[in-house]
């Protein structure tokens, strides 16, 4: 049984470590891969990224697998999350060997951070090396397959798209042949979700799902929208993040190629996209459970075409998911809010 998230490909777990309240409004997200690491790969898209260890990904370099991917708030601040998680895959003796003994390891845990700094009131109040860790021991304790909290968590507790509350999401599927595919997605855009004109959200017009919000109920969404991004200092420094994973079994080349076309998923949820401010970035992972066919060169377009299509639905869960916030670092109405429960 499926359950619609990113742990639906077997192994991944993720974990969130969440701080609201008293001055905070962050959090951090781990994806961790199962024992033996997923082959891994990264796109950044956005102008204005926030990373660590995404060089080692490149299909040029000698890192070929990873154990874990973190997921962050607060900025550039908060990849310092990274460093729990490293900790914790080290005492568990994952990572790089290079050494002749099991404890010998590097782990390699490549990060990405959302823009979220002082919407909980206090600049400083960001994930540190304690978040991190208390986000890949909750991955670490959570079990196969479970389902993932959405929303106002983790990475996504002061994530925001625009002017309403944004969060984190997960969507899944498996393909005719087997193979699954997943995405997990902080949506935290600087971009809109929402179509202007009608009110209804991006992703849902390409899945095909509409239902169109009554002209009142619009309108009066369109006014609290407008109030509410005057009150909020600009620029509006954000960041969109992205896991995507699979069963397949890919080099990491073609799982680089997997994380450029989900960046599609993106573009499709979120207008306009990849800007100067924003730091777009979509991690890759792929497990090898399931073997690609050798003799279809094509055979990867399956996989690629659903990495663009679970990032749309994720993204679309992230915000219906999301609940409002109104706190000393300002305030961003969720969708539910403004629109009602469709």
């Amino acid at each position: 049984m499926t359950v619609d998230a990113l742990t639906d490909v077997a192994g991944v777990r993720v974990g969130h470590a969440t701080r609201s309240g008293d001055g905070w409004l962050t959090g951090t997200t781990v994806v961790l891969a199962p024992e033996g690491g997923a082959v891994a790969a990264v796109d950044v898209r956005g102008g204005g990224p926030g990373t660590k260890e995404t060089d080692a990904l490149d299909p040029r370099n000698v890192v070929q697998r990873v154990d874990a991917v973190v997921l962050t708030g607060g900025s550039a601040y908060g990849l310092d999350a990274a460093s729990g998680v490293m900790a914790w895959l080290e005492e568990q003796g994952r990572g790089v060997r290079v050494g002749v003994e099991p404890t010998h390891v590097v782990p390699v845990v490549p990060a990405a951070c959302v823009f979220d700094l002082g919407r909980g009131g206090d600049f400083k109040a960001r994930p540190d090396a304690a978040t991190g860790r208390a986000a890949v021991e909750a991955a670490a304790i959570s079990g196969p397959g479970v389902r993932v909290r959405e929303g106002g968590v983790g990475a996504g507790t002061g994530a925001a798209v625009g002017p309403m509350k944004g969060g984190v999401g997960t969507a899944s599927i498996v393909l005719e042949s087997g193979i699954t595919v997943a995405a997990l997605v902080v949506a935290n855009a600087a971009g809109s979700v929402v179509d202007p004109e009608t009110g209804v959200l991006y992703g849902e017009l390409f899945q095909g799902r509409v239902t169109y919000p009554e002209a009142h109920v619009h309108e009066a969404a369109r006014r609290r929208l407008a109030e509410t991004a005057a009150k909020h200092t600009p620029p509006p420094l954000n960041t969109t993040l992205a896991v995507v994973a699979t069963d397949a079994e890919l080099t990491k080349a073609q799982a680089q190629k997997l994380a450029g076309t989900a960046h599609d998923g993106i573009a499709r949820a979120v207008r306009p996209v990849h800007l100067l401010h924003d730091g777009d970035t979509v991690f890759a992972l792929a497990t090898g459970a399931r073997p690609l066919d050798t003799e279809n060169p094509l055979a990867l377009n399956d996989i690629l075409a659903a990495g663009a299509d679970v990032v749309t639905r994720a993204i679309v869960r992230a915000v219906r998911a999301a609940e409002s916030v109104d706190g000393p670092g300002g305030a961003w109405p969720s969708h539910e809010e403004l629109y009602g429960r469709r």
